[in-house]
């Protein structure tokens, strides 16, 4: 169902498409519950106005790093806004405290470097780019300023990239733990073995 906003001719909205899933278009005619639109293809479609969603027109053709800066938060506004992100190669957005990642199946080395983790450490969340290291360092200092646990829920379906992600998160875990020897291992080398029970 869509939002319950006032859509008029000249609105410029969402409507389904069959290949790629929302097109923006214009509507060009209200007849009663429907709409005519003409999409960024040039075709005309009619569909329910009820099915159709407003487009954010004030939104950066590069999207927003945080989704609660939409006008609309719904699917197709969503999609578009994680869509343009990643023709970027920004693979992350925040929805508030939410990281939304989406797989690049590609390795990224420059996004998970030493030198991106000294970046974040200590860093207020949202200051930076949305990343995962963002998260972590939240988590991390939480736990170290309120001594209690702390969790972190990666999920998605399958080859969504959740076993990388909480690799890169134990590892800046262990960045941060620091490298002091425990029964000869380091920090680091005891938190990144717990990987293999992935």
């Amino acid at each position: 169902m869509g939002t319950p906003v006032n859509i008029t001719l000249g609105s410029h909205v969402w409507v389904e498409d069959p290949e790629l899933a929302w097109i923006s278009g214009e509507v060009t005619e209200i007849k009663g519950t429907n709409a005519k639109i003409v999409t960024a293809n040039g075709k005309t479609v009619v569909a329910s106005i009820s099915s159709i969603y407003p487009k954010d027109t004030e939104a950066p053709p590069a999207g927003v790093d945080d989704m609660t800066k939409l006008a609309y938060l719904h699917e197709p506004g969503v999609l578009h806004n994680l869509d343009c992100r990643f023709a970027l190669n920004e693979i992350y957005t925040y929805t508030g405290n939410i990281l939304i990642a989406v797989n690049p199946f590609q390795r990224l080395p420059h996004l998970y470097s030493v030198h991106m983790m000294e970046q974040y450490k200590g860093a207020a969340f949202g200051e930076l780019s949305p990343h995962l290291f963002a998260v972590a360092d939240t988590s991390y200092r939480a736990m170290i300023n309120e001594a209690r646990s702390q969790s972190i829920l990666v999920s998605g379906e399958s080859g969504a990239g959740k076993t990388e992600t909480t690799k890169m998160l134990m590892r800046y875990l262990a960045f941060m733990g620091g490298r002091s020897d425990t029964e000869g291992r380091s920090v680091e080398q005891q938190v990144l073995e717990v990987r293999y029970l992935l």
